[in-house]
C-alpha cells in the first residue's frame, strides 16, 4: 500500500507498433535518399488504413530520416483519425537491435502508444526480441512471412519505457499488405 492507504494501480500498458517502410525504388542515389517505388506509393496508404483499423490512438510517431520512411509516413498518416506528434529520428536509419531498444527506453512516460517507422532487419528483430508471448498466430505468420515492406507488428508492454527489454512484450498483431 502507498502512504495514502490506496493500493497502487496496475502497471500501465503501452503499445508499440513497428512499421517497415513501403517498397522503395533503386535509382542512382545513396541508400538514405531512395524514394518509394510505385508499389510502395500504393501500399503505404493501405498500411495507414489498416493502422487506423487497429483503433490505436498514437501519442507519438518516430520516423527514420530516410526518404522512403518519410514518404511512407506521409502517405500512411493521412489515413489515421488524427496525426500524432512526429519526430524524425536519425538513429532509426541503419539501427541495430540494441540501438532500437535504447531508443524505446528514451520514450517519454506520457506516451502510451508509440509508432516506429523504420527499416529491416531492425523492425523484424525488435518485434521478435520484444515478443515474450504472442496472441493467436501472429508470431507464426511473422516467422513465416519475414517482415516485408509495409508490414507492421503490434506489441504490448507493461510498465515504464525505461524497463523495455528482450522478452517483456506480447505480440498482439502482425499484418502485411498482401494478406
Amino acid at each position: 500500500m502507498s502512504s495514502g492507504g490506496t493500493p497502487p494501480g496496475p502497471p500501465e500498458s503501452r503499445r508499440i507498433v513497428l512499421l517497415r517502410h513501403a517498397k522503395a525504388d533503386w535509382p542512382q542515389v545513396s541508400d538514405h535518399e531512395r524514394p518509394l517505388a510505385e508499389r510502395g506509393r500504393k501500399d503505404a496508404p493501405v498500411a495507414g488504413r489498416r493502422l487506423a483499423e487497429t483503433g490505436i490512438d498514437f501519442d507519438l510517431a518516430l520516423c527514420s530520416t530516410a526518404v522512403r520512411t518519410r514518404e511512407t509516413w506521409k502517405l500512411a498518416v493521412h489515413e489515421l483519425p488524427h496525426r500524432p506528434k512526429t519526430v524524425y529520428e536519425e538513429r532509426l536509419y541503419e539501427a541495430s537491435l540494441g540501438d532500437l531498444l535504447a531508443l524505446l527506453t528514451e520514450t517519454p512516460d506520457d506516451v502510451n502508444d508509440l509508432l516506429v517507422i523504420g527499416h529491416n532487419p531492425g523492425m523484424h528483430a525488435l518485434a521478435d526480441a520484444l515478443a515474450g508471448s504472442t496472441e493467436g498466430d501472429a508470431l507464426a505468420r511473422m516467422t513465416r512471412d519475414g517482415f516485408p515492406t509495409s508490414a507492421f507488428a503490434v506489441v504490448s508492454v507493461t510498465g515504464p519505457w525505461k524497463s523495455v527489454e528482450h522478452g517483456v512484450g506480447k505480440l498482439l498483431d502482425y499484418w502485411t499488405p498482401h494478406e
